[in-house]
């Protein structure tokens, strides 16, 4: 894989300082209104359930974008041409499968059972606390990997605008989120969120046009591009299309799998207005995708013109765009935009991996809750001094930690989540199986690949691999032991057929 080693060009600029400094006393505002407000376990992990669908769908899109797209992004472009499309373009429309298969169901659920998080809904749904305590073992495995990577591509952006050194810049941008992430929690997560999203979609669009000017149009940039490397404008771009297919359906399907995302369904304050967020979250989604698509095939295009040299490192096309021919403001609101994205996802998993830790662990091993909002603020601390600390060790691109943890959520959650509320023949050992069998396969595939003990064909993916035997696993265990299986507890059943 690439890796990103080299630092960040310098951002520095009175324009860019100013917009970061705005961009920072709002979220502190925003944590100290909400801290004010956060009084209990249920204020801390679902924000007290009082979201509208505008809200929800832009914390929701502000939370799924991070520095795997904005930085990872475009330097996955640059690096394999439109078939990087295929890995962003589908989360973005998919994210409508989420809210029509477990939305309502979710909502309903976790207010029905008090629930306030993903595993919760799966040890509900199995009566089984084996199931949740591994659905969240899984989750914070792979969040490890995507908090690292947000932490340590924040701290770049830092030391591009401060000149503060890699290792300060990851402990300052750790502190900024844990202030108010520690103090309110979700609730101050969501409200950011919704701030950050704005920001985000605001700079995406226009940094696209800035894009499309400085590379003169997209009939320009193509006709550049397909004279020198025309193979960049193909379908599957370099990846072949095995690959770009498996990513596809990963992508694709995986949506219904990132607890960062759905943990928000819980939030709604009115289950019926679900209606409107697909609509708001697919549209944010795919303005904001424009700074991907942007500058990634600006840059190329600059590359192959020899305005710019070939890059070193991909990750450096969002910083190096910006260097050389974004202005100082718009270089400022992009700033805030990327950092915009990298702490609304930090957030977001610190909630969830403290929620796992507090509240869903002690539950699969029976033991007595205690004050989830006390520990729940320590676990959250913790938390982000362990994920400063894999930063500082990091030096993998960000994309790709960014696909095995996307993978490894698909790939455990999917099967016994996303279907099993939706069909009443899963059975408890069929959730525990493919959970089990998920996590397996991606983490021995990963590591096996990572050390060079053995890789699979050219278009095989570990993570489309191991969603595709997680589903099977679920299926068959699910048949083979349904008449052993215990009946839907009532108010299950009722939510599935609602």
């Amino acid at each position: 894989m690439i890796l990103q080693s080299a630092p960040f060009p310098p951002l520095r600029g009175p324009a860019i300082l100013l917009v970061a400094a705005l961009y920072a006393l709002v979220t502190a505002v925003i944590g100290v209104w909400a801290s004010r407000r956060t009084r209990s376990a249920g204020d801390f992990f679902a924000a007290g359930r009082r979201l509208g669908p505008f809200a929800l769908g832009l914390a929701a899109m502000a939370s799924t974008l991070s520095g795997f797209t904005f930085i990872g992004g475009p330097g996955l472009l640059y690096s394999v041409g439109l078939g990087a499309l295929l890995i962003f373009l589908p989360a973005s429309i998919s994210n409508c499968l989420s809210a029509w298969v477990l939305a309502k169901r979710l909502r309903l659920l976790g207010e029905a059972r008090g629930l306030v998080t993903i595993p919760d809904a799966i040890g509900a749904r199995y009566r089984s606390p084996t199931a949740q305590g591994l659905a969240a073992v899984a989750i914070l495995i792979a969040i490890v990997g995507y908090l690292g990577t947000n932490l340590l591509a924040l701290g770049l952006l830092i030391d591009a605008l401060f000149g503060t050194g890699r290792a300060m810049g990851i402990w300052i941008g750790a502190a900024a989120v844990l202030a108010y992430s520690v103090a309110g929690g979700i609730l101050a997560g969501v409200y950011t969120d919704v701030f950050q999203g704005a920001v985000m979609a605001a700079a995406s669009s226009l940094v696209f046009l800035a894009a499309l000017r400085v590379g003169g149009g997209l009939d320009s940039m193509s006709a550049t591009i397909l004279a020198q490397e025309p193979g960049f404008l193909a379908p599957w771009g370099s990846l072949g299309p095995l690959t770009a297919l498996s990513f596809f359906f990963v992508f694709g399907a995986g949506v219904l799998g990132q607890p960062h995302v759905l943990h928000k369904f819980y939030m709604v304050k009115d289950p019926l207005r679900l209606r409107w967020y697909p609509l708001v979250m697919t549209g944010a989604m795919v303005v904001t995708l424009l700074l991907l698509f942007g500058v990634g095939i600006a840059v190329k295009a600059q590359v192959l013109r020899g305005v710019l040299p070939a890059l070193a490192h991909p990750d450096d096309a969002t910083p190096l765009f910006l260097l050389r021919f974004a202005s100082p403001l718009l270089a400022g609101i992009l700033f805030a935009g990327v950092a915009a994205a990298i702490m609304s996802t930090v957030n977001s998993f610190l909630n969830v991996a403290a929620a796992a830790i507090v509240h869903d662990l002690p539950r699969a091993f029976r033991a007595p809750p205690g004050d989830e909002l006390y520990r729940g603020r320590l676990a959250t601390l913790a938390i982000g001094i362990a994920g400063a600390v894999v930063a500082q060790l990091s030096g993998t691109l960000v994309a790709f930690l960014g696909i095995f943890g996307w993978g490894l959520f698909a790939a455990t959650l999917v099967p016994a989540l996303a279907i099993g509320l939706n069909w009443s023949g899963g059975t408890r050992a069929g959730a525990i199986a493919s959970i089990g069998v998920g996590l397996g396969v991606t983490l021995a595939g990963e590591t096996l690949a990572f050390f060079g003990v053995f890789s699979f064909p050219r278009g095989v993916t570990v993570s489309g691999l191991a969603l595709v035997l997680a589903l099977l696993t679920y299926l068959l265990v699910s048949r083979a032991t349904r008449r052993a299986a215990p009946a839907l507890d009532a108010d299950v059943r009722l939510v599935m057929e609602l």
